[in-house]
Parts: C-alpha cells; sequence; structure tokens
C-alpha cells in the first residue's frame, strides 16, 4: 500500500505541488491524470525517491521513501525520458538490472522477440517507439512490487500498447504488484485502472476508485415533442447542450432523482449514455463550455495532447 499525504513540492517561486494526497491499494492498476504542469512527473519523482518532498510524507507499507534503500529495492520508475549511454545496448541494461532486482531473463527475452527488438544494438539507433518498448520489457522482467511510469503509453503502436496492458494486468494479479501510471491517454488508462487520482494546480481534485467515480455522474439524451430551453431544467446541472428538442445533460448526483424530474417535462425519450473517463476528466477540470465541446468533437488524440 501506497499513502501520499499533503505533499508539496516547489521548484524556487514556482509550486509544482502543493497538497498531493492518494490511498494507492496493493496489487492495483493506478492511474495519476492531469493537465500538461498539474504536476503528475513530480509527484512520481517524489515517489520513487528521486526527489525529496518539501512537505508531506510518501510512505511504502508505513516507510518513506526518501534514501530508503530497502523500499526503493522494491520499486521501479521509468521517467518519460530514460538515461543511457551512447553505446549502450539492450544487453547492457539486462546485465544492469539483473544485478538490482529478480530479474526474469525470459521475460525480458520474450517480450524482445515480441518487439523484434535488436538487444545487441546501441539503444540510439531505436526509434521513439522502440525505446519504449525496450524500456517497459526491463521494468516487467524487473518484477519490481512497486512500478511507477511517466507516459508509459507515448510513442506505442497500438499492438505494442495491447502488449503492455495485458502484461501489465497479469503482472498486478499474479505478482501482486502495484503500478502508478502517470499517463494523457485517458483512453488507455480506462482500459486497466482501477484507482486514480486528478491533479489540477498541484492539488488532489478527487480520486479512488475509478468505477464509482464514473457512476457518480450521469449523461442523459431527452427528445421532447416541443423545442426547450436551458432554464427548462435543473439549475445544477453540470452540462446542458440543446438542439432545437433534443437536450443532453450531465448531473451528478441521484439518476433516479433526475428521471422523476425530468418525466414531469413529458419527454419523447429518455437515454443514458455512460460517462467515459475523457468526459469525467473534462467535467473535473473544470473546463469552459467553448474547449469541452471542442475536446468532445475532437478524435481519441484530443485528450491526449492537453
Amino acid at each position: 500500500m501506497i499513502e501520499l499525504t499533503d505533499v508539496s513540492k516547489s521548484y524556487g517561486r514556482h509550486k509544482a505541488l502543493s497538497g498531493a494526497n492518494a490511498h494507492i491499494p496493493t496489487g492495483c492498476v493506478f492511474g495519476v491524470v492531469g493537465i500538461n504542469g498539474a504536476g503528475k512527473s513530480t509527484l512520481l519523482r517524489l515517489m520513487a525517491g528521486v526527489l525529496r518532498a518539501d512537505g508531506g510524507e510518501i510512505k511504502y507499507d508505513g516507510q518513506n521513501v526518501f534514501e530508503n534503500e530497502g523500499v526503493k529495492r522494491n520499486l521501479f520508475f521509468l521517467p518519460d525520458e530514460p538515461y543511457y549511454g551512447g553505446n549502450t545496448t539492450g544487453k547492457d541494461l539486462e546485465r544492469l538490472y539483473s544485478a538490482y532486482y529478480p530479474f526474469s531473463k525470459g521475460i525480458f527475452a520474450t517480450w524482445c522477440k515480441q518487439s523484434s527488438l535488436n538487444v545487441n544494438a546501441p539503444i540510439r539507433n531505436f526509434s521513439k517507439g522502440m525505446k519504449r518498448q525496450l524500456f517497459l520489457a526491463l521494468a516487467i522482467a524487473s518484477q519490481p512490487r512497486y512500478l511507477l511510469l511517466d507516459e508509459a503509453f507515448d510513442g506505442l503502436d497500438p499492438g505494442a500498447r495491447l502488449f503492455f496492458k495485458r502484461a501489465l494486468i497479469d503482472m498486478c494479479d499474479d505478482a501482486g504488484c502495484t503500478a502508478v501510471i502517470a499517463s494523457h491517454s485517458l483512453r488507455e488508462l480506462s482500459d486497466i485502472c482501477t484507482h486514480f487520482a486528478l491533479i489540477s494546480e498541484g492539488k488532489t481534485v478527487c480520486g479512488g476508485d475509478l468505477n464509482e467515480n464514473l457512476q457518480s455522474i450521469h449523461k442523459f439524451q431527452i427528445a421532447f415533442p416541443h423545442a426547450v430551453r436551458r432554464s427548462d431544467f435543473a439549475s445544477d446541472a453540470i452540462k446542458c447542450d440543446i438542439t432545437g428538442r433534443v437536450a443532453t445533460l450531465i448531473v451528478q448526483g441521484s439518476a433516479d432523482a433526475f428521471r422523476e424530474e425530468i418525466n414531469k417535462l413529458s419527454p419523447l425519450f429518455v437515454e443514458e449514455i455512460p460517462v467515459d473517463f475523457e468526459e469525467f476528466f473534462l467535467i473535473k477540470t473544470q473546463r469552459s463550455d467553448s474547449e469541452y465541446n471542442i475536446l468532445q468533437e475532437g478524435n481519441n488524440e484530443t485528450v491526449d495532447s492537453l
């Protein structure tokens, strides 16, 4: 179990984090999400013990991580841009990590074969996606108790993403690994995450069980026999888009209570549409109506670019 309590970190006058809190259960896949500059990468570096927090605590099973070799031996941190020497090969890194972790050469070989990676070639000659696949192979093969990944999906093609997600789920289910992933790829995270934390302006806006949070917000599409206006609906609706006789509303709270209210307006039909992680993200970061609509009309890459 990982506990973050009122974690803060500043770089000079800039406050990167000013109150991050999270409870990360053992064996879960935990997503850390937020717009650029929210403090996600800083949070992972603090969790890895690379940086010292200015305030608050980060504990693994009750132990502080900073300058704690015992905790760090059970932890693997993969940053967005990992360091490697000019002539370093995959084989060199395999030998390095084998000396520190309970490294599985079989898992590493299987991953490299699946990804067609030449472990004897200098990493500098690899494409961005090949580099990411190599370091993910090293992370999975190291079999850590805690795995921290910054932008794990960046540069991976669809096949590699699917292979990685399956490997990560197996690792958490079978070996009890706890994985923490900071990413903009919300649709990828929604496939594998059981818990999450949303960071905004250095603070935890919300978090916990992902499904429970998604089920707390409801989206309805409603058709009427006559034109309707915004004032016809509850003032506490999060979003209200009206096109002629059709209204799309997003509300928080009891879905049954909202249906009762809507039925008083004699609609032709009422349909509830599931709220996905991207939509939840947009709601909780309180985007303006224009930004919200633009992002909703975009393709899968829209939220990734935030």
